[in-house]
Parts: C-alpha cells; sequence; structure tokens
C-alpha cells in the first residue's frame, strides 16, 4: 500500500504541547489530529514534545528516536479499505529516567503552552470511592517531600510550573485526554491538591494561571503486538518499531478554555463546544459502558477478539439491549447527533475485523473503569427502577473472571487489575458471593440496598460457575 507523508518540514516545526504517556491512543488521536494540522504554515508552533516517566518506557523511547520520531498509522477501514499515514507531530522525545532536568526545564519553557495527558483512568491516584486525591500515596509523599527529583507527573508538573513562575513566564493550559467523565475538572482537582499540599504559593499561581479544560476523546485502538508489527511492516513496507493502528472513526470534543493560545484543531475535524458533558456521557454511557460489558462475559466465554465476539448474536443482543434499554434513557443526545444512528455506528465499530481489537484490552484495568463508565448509570437505574438483569449480570461476570481465572474453553489466564489491593482480594476469593458487592470499585452505590439487584447478582454468580456463561447469557436475551 502507498504510505501518504506529511507534507511540512521538520525542521520548521517548534513543539508548543508537552504531552505526557506516548502510547498507542496518543499518537493514533491527538497525535494524528496535530499532524493534520501541522501543514498549515501558520499552525506549526504546535508540534508535540513526548515525555516518559517510567522504566517500561525504554523500548518506546528508543523505537521511536532510532526512527527518528516518526511512525506509521494504518487505519482500519469498516468497508475493508485501510489507509497508511506516516505521522511526524512528535518533534521532541524526553525520557525522566535518562534526564530528570530536561523535562523540567521543558515545562518551564515558554514554547510551551499546553501540557496535555493520556495517563488512563487510574493515574490521576484519585480514591475510588470518594474521588480524593489519595496524597498518602508513598510515591506522591516521596514528591512532596523531594521537589527537585520528582517521579510522578504531579510532582514533574509541580516543578516544571514551579521554575517556570520564577522566571517570570505565564501559565498554561492543563489538556486531560483520558476517557474520563470531565477530565478537566478531575485533572484539575488531582494536580490542584498535590500542589496544595506541597506548595501552597504554587498552588496560588495555578488557580489564576492554569486552565483545565474537559475534553472527550473517541477512536479504538488496540495494543500492538509482536505479530502486528510484522503485519503492519508487509503492509506499508515500512520498518517501523512503533506502528500504530485504529480505526476509522475518530472524535474529539474540547471545551474552548485555553488561557496560552491553542492550535487550530477545528480546522482538521475537532469539535468546540462550552457543552462537552453531553458528549462524554453519551460516549462513556454507551461506547465505553458497552466496552466493559462485552469485554467479561466475551473473555469467560473463550473470545479473544472483539470482532469474533461480535459475530455471536447473543452478545450482540446483549449489547444493544444495555444500549436502548438501560443506558439511552440517561443520555440526552448532543447537539446535532441522532442517537440511534450512533448506536448503529458502535456496533460496527465493535465488529470492524480490519481493527480485530483485544478482549484483553477491555478487560484490562476493571477497577478503575466501573467506577466511571458503569457506576454512575447503575445508580440512576436503580434509582429509577429499571430492569438491573443486564448490569447484575456483567457484575457477577466481573467476579468469576476475577476468582476463577480459567475460561469456560479450560483455557487459563492472568488477571490485569494494577490497582487491586488485599482488601478486593479477600472479596474476590470469598465464597459469599454477596461480599464482592463491597469491592472498592463499586463503593459509590450501595448496591446491597437494591433488592433486585442482589437476587440477579447472585443468581448469576452460582449459573455462571456451574452451568457456564453461555448458557446463562442465552437465557437472558431470550
Amino acid at each position: 500500500m502507498i504510505v501518504q507523508t506529511y507534507s511540512y518540514l521538520r525542521e520548521s516545526i517548534q513543539a508548543g504541547i508537552l504531552h505526557f504517556g506516548v502510547g498507542n491512543f496518543h499518537r493514533a488521536h491527538q497525535a494524528f489530529y496535530t499532524d493534520l494540522l501541522l501543514g498549515q504554515a501558520d499552525q506549526q508552533a504546535w508540534g508535540i514534545c513526548g515525555a516518559c516517566l517510567l522504566p517500561s518506557d525504554e523500548r518506546i523511547v528508543h523505537n521511536l528516536r532510532a526512527q527518528g520520531l516518526d511512525y506509521t498509522l494504518t487505519i482500519c477501514g469498516r468497508d475493508g479499505k485501510d489507509e497508511i499515514k506516516q505521522i511526524g507531530a512528535l518533534k521532541e522525545l524526553l525520557w525522566a529516567q535518562e534526564d530528570t532536568e530536561a523535562l523540567l526545564d521543558k515545562i518551564a519553557n515558554p514554547a510551551i503552552k499546553i501540557i496535555s495527558l493520556t495517563i488512563t483512568e487510574g493515574g490521576y491516584n484519585l480514591d475510588k470511592a470518594t474521588n480524593a486525591f489519595i496524597l498518602t500515596d508513598d510515591k506522591i509523599q516521596a514528591d512532596i517531600q523531594n521537589r527537585e527529583q520528582p517521579k510522578t507527573v504531579f510532582g514533574f508538573v509541580a516543578e516544571g510550573l514551579r521554575r517556570r513562575r520564577a522566571l517570570g513566564y505565564g501559565g498554561l493550559t492543563i489538556l486531560s485526554c483520558d476517557n474520563l467523565q470531565h477530565n478537566g475538572d478531575t485533572a484539575k482537582r488531582a494536580f490542584s491538591a498535590f500542589i496544595e499540599a506541597q506548595d501552597s504559593d504554587l498552588a496560588s499561581w495555578l488557580a489564576a494561571e492554569v486552565t483545565f479544560p474537559n475534553s472527550m476523546v473517541d477512536r479504538i485502538t488496540p495494543a500492538t503486538t509482536a505479530d502486528d508489527i510484522v503485519r503492519l511492516n508487509q503492509r506499508s513496507g515500512v520498518q517501523d518499531q512503533a506502528p500504530v493502528y485504529c480505526e476509522d472513526f475518530v472524535q474529539w470534543v474540547i471545551e474552548d478554555k485555553f488561557v496560552a493560545g491553542r492550535p487550530a484543531w477545528e480546522n482538521v475535524g475537532v469539535t468546540f463546544t462550552d457543552d462537552v458533558a453531553s458528549y462524554e456521557n453519551m460516549k462513556l454511557s454507551l461506547l465505553n459502558a458497552s466496552h466493559v460489558l462485552l469485554s467479561y462475559p466475551s473473555f469467560i466465554a473463550g473470545y479473544r477478539k472483539v470482532d469474533e465476539a461480535m459475530e455471536d448474536s447473543a452478545i450482540v443482543s446483549l449489547i444493544k439491549d444495555f444500549m436502548d434499554i438501560d443506558s439511552t434513557p440517561h443520555v440526552p443526545a448532543p447537539a446535532g447527533i441522532d442517537l440511534v444512528d450512533y448506536k448503529q455506528t458502535l456496533l460496527e465499530r465493535f465488529a470492524n475485523r480490519s481493527v480485530s481489537d483485544q478482549v484483553s484490552r477491555l478487560c484490562f484495568d476493571g477497577i478503575s473503569k466501573f467506577p466511571v463508565y458503569i457506576m454512575p448509570n447503575l445508580a440512576k437505574i436503580i434509582q429509577h427502577q429499571q430492569d438491573t438483569t443486564r448490569v447484575a449480570f456483567l457484575f457477577a461476570a466481573y467476579r468469576h473472571y476475577l476468582k476463577y481465572p480459567t475460561d469456560d474453553k479450560g483455557v487459563a489466564y492472568e488477571i490485569a487489575e494494577p490497582w487491586l489491593t488485599a482488601a478486593d482480594a479477600e472479596l474476590i476469593y470469598s465464597e459469599e458471593p454477596l461480599d464482592f458487592l463491597s469491592f472498592s470499585a463499586f463503593k459509590s452505590v450501595d448496591l446491597a440496598s437494591s433488592i433486585p439487584f442482589v437476587t440477579h447478582f447472585k443468581q448469576f454468580a452460582t449459573s455462571i460457575k456451574d452451568e457456564g456463561l453461555k448458557v446463562v447469557l442465552q437465557r437472558i436475551v431470550a
């Protein structure tokens, strides 16, 4: 296939955005949009400086640097027609493990107008029950005490902003690009709490000089396996050590609240609005919640690819009923959006064989996903006395996934829950299913108070174990 190369000269690009987390999603989404924009002569001050913090980032840093920070993005069409783009939006890439000072100085650099983030839902260090910033975390405490040798994103941003203030430069915008409802408000809560605990004077400066727009991001972007790299490079003819592939659908909605200027992303399809909340609610309640609903039952049933699971009519029926009956009553449509079309597009996106997303990716870190994607609407479902069958089935499947790590085909698997605590583990391994409803991820809703939910959950927890998931699912959709 022909690789579409970017039209601008890399030498003419300046980094105006510092981005924490140069994983696949960022490179398929924010960097994709920015790459499109950099072709416009008056927008070339908005290149991206990537920032990596962890020892485990060594591989991606090495691979991207080895190819001059360019990489290929394969966009997989639902019609089976793909396109391949060379992305050059990454102007620089800093790794804190080799040079802390370079990253701190970059935050303080007046050319940087935006700090953007894809640090995952759990990366904001918020208590799942109270939504408060966890100041007692050991790494957080270490960064509060040791300002000049930070380890966390909060410590780096705080020290970088402190240097920026000392040099007399103005503020900037911190833009969360993570899948969180009100993600700008969440980022503000987290960074403000950390900085207040570390440096109250800087906290006052932050409140006056830094803005935190809310945003909604959407593009299905699977993890890239070793086999994927071979496959993608064979198609592109490029020996790319860090290729990315994604679906053809893409959306970015941002609150227009940038204190130091911003790229003209609207020129390449980004929506700026004062009403991000309605887009967030639609996406989190329908796409992300449906992904969670699809994930654990599909994995237990033995499916490893999302498009394969979507060939199972029972799973498709489960998702459609969940979207239409359980979720839609609580999803006001944003202006110009037809929810019927939106939901049909979601089913087509899930079934995209060219993307062939991994079910394991959807299962990853459920402890961070349930509070964001499931619990808010579950509270409304219980309050309005709606049918809790499908959601209770999801909870039972999640418990089964965690408690019995062998699927219905007899294949063993490893649990991927980076935030699992010892207390949560006790609830999983308890032989009393109802103990699981006290799991930390569920604490925002008093599940035990809903007799219909408890009845359904206990019934499903037992029947999935005794009869197998597919048998139980068939009864539900029938």
